[in-house]
């Protein structure tokens, strides 16, 4: 069963299964291994959580950074500029994003690179810079490409596409 059910076409956030989100919280209980933080970030975003979610980002981004894994430590930034644009923190999560975007480029991460430059588009879309949204949108469809990303992935950016399009226009 999949957490996220679709996307708000007005907004670019993904619906969920309040129940099936909650239950895989309270699976992963007080695991502190760091996929179990990065996912407990993701689900208590996506739950309107956002002070935990703070929290257990930035616990996570310590713990990914004190394992000397640069791509770790990249995404769990990806996933707490996530939080700050969910929290309406927009400018230091396009910050956050555009270092994100940059060092991703920089070591030849596509996958991580176009995760960032969706998030990004998504926070400059809040901020209604279509055009800017767009951009990172497109760039992102780009490299989910180049990369094989899975239907999903291209599906949740090609709707970004769509929607920020018509707001533009």
């Amino acid at each position: 069963m999949s957490i996220i059910t679709g996307y708000d076409p007005k907004t670019l956030r993904e619906t969920i299964d309040v129940a099936a989100a909650e239950s895989r919280l309270a699976e992963l209980g007080t695991l502190r291994s760091l996929s179990a933080l990065n996912e407990k970030v993701s689900l208590l975003r996506l739950l309107d959580r956002l002070d935990e979610a703070w929290d257990v980002a930035n616990e996570a981004l310590r713990q990914a950074r004190f394992s000397g894994d640069r791509e770790q430590a990249l995404a769990a930034r990806i996933r707490r500029a996530q939080v700050q644009q969910y929290q309406g923190k927009l400018a230091p999560a396009l910050t956050d994003l555009t270092i994100c975007v940059e060092e991703a480029r920089g070591h030849e991460w596509s996958a991580l690179e176009a995760t960032a430059l969706l998030a990004r588009g998504k926070t400059s879309f809040d901020q209604r810079d279509y055009t800017d949204a767009l951009r990172d949108f497109k760039a992102a469809v780009f490299l989910w490409e180049k990369t094989g990303a899975s239907i999903d992935q291209l599906e949740s950016t090609m709707i970004a596409i769509g929607v920020a399009e018509a707001f533009a226009s």
